[in-house]
């Protein structure tokens, strides 16, 4: 074994984990969304084991919020983290064909977590709006609430009789959070750098003891 070239390999990956802001938040290349603004390649994907969705989040700019900026610009598109409560624009693009076929009503409720497994792991504090079914042809689900306060929300797609637990399609958002601000990705960047260090670590001293015994073995 060629300790320095494995010591290399392990920096190297380490350090490459750590300029790209944790491996993408460790989805390793997978596009997350941002808000850096209306880009044609911003990729928010939700999806279930049945149905997925392009999902955006657009929030209303509060009054003299970029107040010389222009107005489209000041739209600036979210995935599941909002920075603050407001007047909100929903689009989810639907990627099944099949489903624009079948009504799909739409539900945003305030929820609390319970600490439970799915589905049971919110309970339902109030109705922020409700859209009755409708069809959706061209594929874009679109609803727009006025959303009060910071705290935890589910918009629900609910799709054809919504008999299924899977055809109640949940979007969990987060009001009040700057995307990308939760602490767990970081957390887990340095997990996974501690880990890279234990296994170096641990082959380093595999290394110097294996060097040992054939040394001990030669004498």
């Amino acid at each position: 074994m060629n300790i320095q070239r494995t010591f290399a390999l392990v920096i190297s990956t380490l350090m490459t984990c750590l300029m790209l802001s944790g491996c993408e938040q460790l989805g390793f290349g997978q596009k997350q969304s941002n808000a850096l603004g209306n880009r044609p390649d911003l990729d928010c994907i939700i999806a279930n084991d049945f149905y997925a969705v392009h999902f955006s989040t657009y929030l209303q700019p509060a009054k003299g919020e970029n107040k010389n900026a222009d107005p489209k610009a000041a739209f600036v598109p979210f995935c599941q983290q909002i920075p603050r409560a407001g007047k909100m624009f929903f689009t989810a693009d639907l990627i099944d064909r099949d489903i624009r076929t079948t009504p799909i009503g739409i539900r945003l409720v305030e929820v609390e977590k319970t600490g439970q497994a799915a589905p049971d792991d919110v309970r339902e504090i109030r109705t922020i709006a409700e859209i009755p079914s409708k069809l959706y042809p061209r594929g874009a689900v679109e609803a727009q609430a006025e959303v009060d306060k910071n705290g935890d929300y589910v918009l629900y797609l609910l799709i054809g009789d919504a008999v299924e637990e899977d055809d109640k399609f949940r979007v969990p958002l987060e009001v009040g959070v700057e995307p990308g601000g939760s602490l767990l990705p970081q957390i887990a960047v340095v997990a996974l750098a501690a880990l890279l260090i234990g296994v170096l670590g641990f082959l380093i001293y595999w290394y110097k003891r294996k060097s040992r015994n054939e040394t001990k073995d030669l004498v």
